[in-house]
């Protein structure tokens, strides 16, 4: 049994097929077959229970595969550390993003670090807030942008944005011939607003329960766009931070919100306590001082 084995063995896991796997490792269905099969007889024990349509773990799966992922982990860690001591600029870096911000300033920030250093790749994962700071917690992600304020005892942060939301209105809507609305006259609205792993869907719950009502949600999207859509289509309203709703057509309205307003902060975090890669700390680095020059 080497490495590999327990690697394949993950992938057979995650996607419960045998072909899905070996497609996504690109490799041959027999070969990742023969592999489970010489892992199995190593072990003693059966993995997984075959089915006509997918694989399900065994009992004896269940319980190798949560150590199987902590070897792999470490193997990685291994790899990773060992090219940080022969200074090889090199690495993987995997980066969540929250889809609700405007990206752009960030991907120029991503193509200027990539030419210092072009062996580096990136993984960019969309996902809300409160997923990427899970996801970092579980190793899955080595940095991401989170909404503040954000737990100091886990993560490292840096300051990144900060910016109020706008009310995004139907241009027929009976509000918006107004420059700026209370939030408490949005009462009777249905919203449309991001779903429950956006922190920015509990800042706006709290924000108009401040102001005396509970959103009425008529649905929930985890895309700025399609929000937008919706809003074009006289569906509903919205919430969004002002770089966002900029970027939506002018088939919706955009109006600042007051007492209270809406703000948000995005951060970029790290965790604490945690090995941290070559490529993630040159990154922290250049990004921190890029943003330091033009706040300059």
């Amino acid at each position: 049994m080497d490495i590999r084995h327990l690697q394949y063995f993950i992938e057979v896991a995650h996607f419960q097929s045998f072909t899905k796997a070996a497609e996504h490792l690109y490799i041959s269905q027999p070969t990742i077959s023969k592999m489970i099969k010489n892992l199995e007889n190593d072990l003693g024990v059966e993995l997984f229970e075959r089915r006509r349509k997918k694989v399900v773990l065994t009992d004896a799966g269940r319980l190798i595969l949560t150590q199987a992922k902590t070897i792999d982990k470490a193997f990685q860690n291994l790899t990773t550390q060992l090219d940080d001591l022969l200074g090889l600029q090199k690495g993987h870096l995997r980066i969540g993003l929250p889809p609700i911000m405007d990206a752009e300033e960030f991907i120029q920030t991503l193509g200027s670090f990539h030419k210092q250093y072009p062996h580096i790749t990136f993984q960019l994962v969309e996902s809300g807030a409160k997923k990427i700071e899970e996801q970092i917690l579980q190793e899955e992600l080595d940095v991401g942008i989170t909404v503040l304020p954000t737990d100091e005892e886990r993560f490292h942060y840096f300051f990144l944005l900060n910016e109020e939301l706008e009310v995004v209105l139907h241009p027929d809507h009976p509000l918006a011939g107004l420059e700026e609305i209370e939030l408490a006259d949005l009462k009777e609205e249905s919203f449309i607003l991001f779903n429950k792993d956006f922190v920015l869907n509990d800042r706006i719950s709290n924000a108009c329960q401040e102001a005396g009502f509970l959103p009425k949600i008529v649905s929930e999207s985890s895309q700025w766009d399609f929000i937008g859509k919706m809003v074009a289509s006289n569906f509903g309203i919205s919430l969004l931070p002002k770089s966002v709703s900029q970027l939506l057509s002018d088939n919706v309205r955009k109006i600042k919100v007051t007492e209270p307003s809406i703000a948000w902060e995005l951060a970029i975090i790290w965790p604490k306590d945690q090995y941290i890669s070559f490529a993630a700390k040159e990154w922290l680095t250049y990004t921190q001082n890029r943003m330091s020059r033009m706040e300059d």
